[in-house]
C-alpha cells in the first residue's frame, strides 16, 4: 500500500494533532484519531445544521433547505403561486417556525448515529466520494428521524391553521388529485406535515453534505481523502 507521509498539524475543528509520522491511510483513517476526525466532521455539520433550523430568518434564505422541498409540495405551491401567492409566504414561515421545533429531536439521533460509526464505514467514506459520510447518515437515520419529528410538525401546522387555509385557496381547483395521487379534493394535514417533514429532514442532510465537501480537503486529506 502506497505510503504517506503525515506532517504535525492542527485539524481545524477537531482539536487533535497529528505528530509526524509515516503510515499507510487506511491504517490512520480507521484508527481511533482517523474516526474522531470523521465523527467531528459530521458533528461539525450538524451542528451548523441545527443553528440553522434554530432560527426563522436563517432557515428562510438557505437555499439548501429550498433544495430539500418534495416534490409534491413544491406542485402545490406553484399552484398556490397563481391563485394566493402571499399563502405561499405563510407556508414557508410556518414550515420555518416548525423548524426549530424539531431541533431538540433530531439533535440526538443524529448524534448517536455519528458516535455508531464502524472502521467498516470510515474505509467506505475513505473510498467513496465527498458526501459519503453525510450518505452514511443518511442511510443510518433517514426515516428514523421523519417518523420522530412529523408529529411536532403536524402540531405546528395545525396550530397555524395553514392546511385549512390551502385547501381554501385550492377549493375550485381540479388538480389536486393530480398532484397528491388519486381522486383527493383536498390536501389533509397529515399529507402536508410529512412533505414538510421530508423537506425539513433532507434539508439537514444537504446542510451537512454541503459542510462536508466544502472541509474535505482539509479535515480528511491526511487521512489519503
Amino acid at each position: 500500500m502506497k505510503k504517506y507521509i503525515i506532517a504535525a498539524a492542527l485539524l481545524i475543528g477537531t482539536g487533535f494533532v497529528i505528530n509526524t509520522t509515516v503510515q499507510s491511510c487506511t491504517t490512520l483513517a480507521t484508527s481511533d484519531l482517523g474516526l474522531s476526525i470523521i465523527k467531528r466532521l459530521l458533528l461539525n455539520g450538524i451542528e451548523k445544521g441545527m443553528g440553522i433550523y434554530s432560527s426563522k430568518e436563517a432557515f428562510l434564505q438557505n437555499n439548501m433547505v429550498d433544495k430539500a422541498l418534495p416534490r409534491q409540495l413544491r406542485d402545490i405551491n406553484s399552484l398556490l403561486e397563481n391563485i394566493a401567492p402571499s399563502l405561499v409566504a405563510k407556508e414557508r414561515e410556518y414550515i420555518a417556525e416548525a423548524a426549530a421545533f424539531t431541533v431538540n429531536t433530531s439533535r440526538p439521533i443524529l448524534v448517536n448515529a455519528v458516535n455508531s460509526l464502524t472502521a467498516q464505514d470510515v474505509s467506505r467514506i475513505i473510498q467513496g466520494e465527498k458526501g459519503t459520510a453525510t450518505l452514511i447518515l443518511k442511510e443510518k437515520t433517514q426515516q428514523q428521524l421523519v417518523a420522530a419529528i412529523t408529529p411536532k410538525v403536524n402540531e405546528q401546522l395545525n396550530r397555524y391553521g395553514i392546511v385549512k387555509s390551502i385547501n381554501t385557496a385550492l377549493s375550485g381547483s381540479n388538480l389536486i388529485g393530480s398532484l397528491l395521487g388519486g381522486s383527493k379534493t383536498q390536501v389533509n394535514a397529515g399529507s402536508l406535515g410529512q412533505l414538510a417533514s421530508e423537506q425539513l429532514v433532507n434539508g439537514i442532510f444537504n446542510i451537512v453534505e454541503d459542510y462536508e465537501i466544502q472541509n474535505s480537503t482539509s479535515l480528511l486529506g491526511p487521512l489519503g481523502k
